[in-house]
């Protein structure tokens, strides 16, 4: 299975941070859907693309594990990657790290992309679990409705 992370860089916004100033439990969730998103768009396909395809991908399970609390203007990075796959389901393993806070980069954060390991202190980790469903809801194969999806997961260079 694929070694590599997607790393996509942001700062903690006002708006998911709670009363006591940390990100609020369930931004968590929306925060790996970022990592996601990115993931799929860096891979090639991007969710825009599987609709216009007639596939969804919805989540059927949801894990998620904090250790510590992420504060407003930390910048952290959402690294996200594939942890198994098969004909109709994917999973996604997360992790959230804090790698710098307001005064570490004070202007542009670094670009996002793939790395070998993930870095920073670990605020939260977790795993979604998501099946392949065309527009009606049925499951489907994705070998047989989208064999390119299927053959780049299954590809070298991303098992690398």
């Amino acid at each position: 299975m694929n070694n590599t992370w997607h790393q996509q860089i942001m700062r903690v916004q006002y708006k998911d941070t709670d009363q006591m100033g940390v990100v609020h439990h369930a931004n968590y969730v929306s925060l790996f859907e970022v990592g996601r998103t990115e993931w799929m768009r860096n891979a090639g396909f991007a969710y825009s693309k599987m609709e216009s395809m007639g596939l969804l991908l919805p989540v059927v399970d949801l894990n998620l594990n904090y250790l510590k609390p992420g504060r407003y203007d930390d910048v952290i990075a959402i690294f996200t990657k594939v942890s198994q796959f098969s004909k109709v389901r994917l999973q996604f393993d997360y992790e959230a790290r804090r790698i710098g806070d307001a005064s570490s980069f004070s202007t542009q954060l670094p670009p996002s992309g793939q790395i070998d390991t993930p870095h920073g202190e670990l605020l939260a980790s977790g795993t979604t679990l998501h099946t392949w469903v065309n527009l009606e809801w049925k499951p489907v194969r994705i070998d047989r409705v989208a064999p390119e999806v299927y053959a780049l997961l299954q590809s070298e260079e991303f098992l690398k």
